[in-house]
């Protein structure tokens, strides 16, 4: 990894949501960070708190019920934690945007989608109206939607259509830092294999530093460099692309690969992880993963495991990797 300041730091991020039910444990103390050219992929169960981050990385946790309760977010070395309603607003689009889950939703259906992208151009560049167009169509242009098209409204468009203006929003004003909310969930192979290949051109072409949110290991292989796992709000493994795929240690990363299809074994099962994500009202004591892995011990439901580092950047959070706890992981698969 390039040596150099970190586009932005996350350390120690947690978020609640108080409702009628109770406290949900959203995000639990998790740290990353990503540079400048590079690909963060953050993977996990839906439930495991994957939204509710990015949505904390750009300061939109609804409040009420949402809220921060402690944790840092440094955006180009600043902590934005202190900024106010209207400097977050001044960085969103500019500094840092957003490509948000469901391109159906995310469109302004009364708007046409050139004046959309204009919007965000018009208001960080300080262009007038027709310069701001100009822009926008020279944006669509590069995303692959003809410039003529600059006159339509959302629903004149196809699912890969929409979110190709969904990315382009995101991109108008060449943010430092980008995240997207699963991109290519609603599109079919196809258009899903179009739509990355241009998101990472794209956004290696203007060197920013990526957070891909998804539950999709395949969209991990084809566009991340760093992949974090995570599961009931904790980042439970991190490391390279090649630690995650090659070298994982986590059980529960480990359950991930083994319910994938054996492309080289047309005949092998596949071995889907049981129970399911625990509820964020009421989550497991010790391990949160305990009550679903194979290898856990009476420990695993009493201690909570800490960050250990297996390699450089390369961590894990499980008691099996704990030299005192004397848990072992019998029969691990790739150690």
């Amino acid at each position: 990894m390039e040596q150099g300041y970190p586009e932005l730091r996350i350390e120690d991020l947690n978020v609640v949501y108080d409702t009628e039910y109770g406290c949900v444990r959203a995000v639990n103390g998790i740290d990353f960070s990503i540079r400048k050219g590079r690909t963060l992929g953050l993977v996990g169960e839906t439930g495991a708190g994957k939204t509710t981050t990015a949505l904390a990385l750009m300061r939109l946790i609804p409040d009420p019920p949402g809220r921060v309760t402690s944790g840092s977010i440094e955006l180009l070395g600043t902590d934005i934690m202190s900024y106010s309603e209207r400097e977050m607003d001044a960085i969103r689009g500019k500094v840092v945007s957003m490509i948000f889950q469901d391109p159906m939703t995310s469109l302004n259906p009364v708007f046409t989608v050139g004046a959309q992208i204009a919007e965000a151009i018009r208001i960080h560049k300080n262009l007038d109206a027709k310069a701001a167009m100009d822009e926008a169509i020279s944006i669509m242009e590069r995303v692959g939607i003809p410039g003529e098209r600059a006159k339509e409204y959302p629903h004149q468009f196809s699912g890969g259509m929409k979110q190709r203006v969904v990315i382009a929003i995101a991109l108008a004003c060449t943010p430092q830092v980008l995240i997207a909310d699963e991109p290519t969930t609603a599109l079919d192979v196809t258009i899903q294999a179009q739509v990355l290949m241009m998101f990472s051109e794209l956004s290696k072409a203007s060197n920013t530093a990526t957070i891909m949110i998804t539950h999709d290991l395949g969209v991990v292989a084809e566009v991340c460099d760093e992949v974090a796992i995570m599961y009931a709000g904790e980042i439970v493994e991190y490391g390279s692309l090649e630690d995650i795929f090659d070298h994982y240690r986590h059980p529960y990363t480990e359950g991930l690969f083994a319910s994938l299809p054996n492309l080289n074994d047309r005949n092998a099962r596949l071995v889907p992880i049981k129970g399911l994500m625990p509820d964020p009202t009421a989550l497991p004591s010790g391990c949160h993963f305990h009550p679903r892995c194979k290898y856990a011990t009476k420990l695993c439901a009493e201690r909570a495991p800490v960050k250990t580092v297996i390699e450089q950047e390369h961590y894990v959070r499980c008691l099996g990797y704990e030299e005192d706890a004397g848990v072992a992981l019998e029969g691990f698969g790739n150690k």
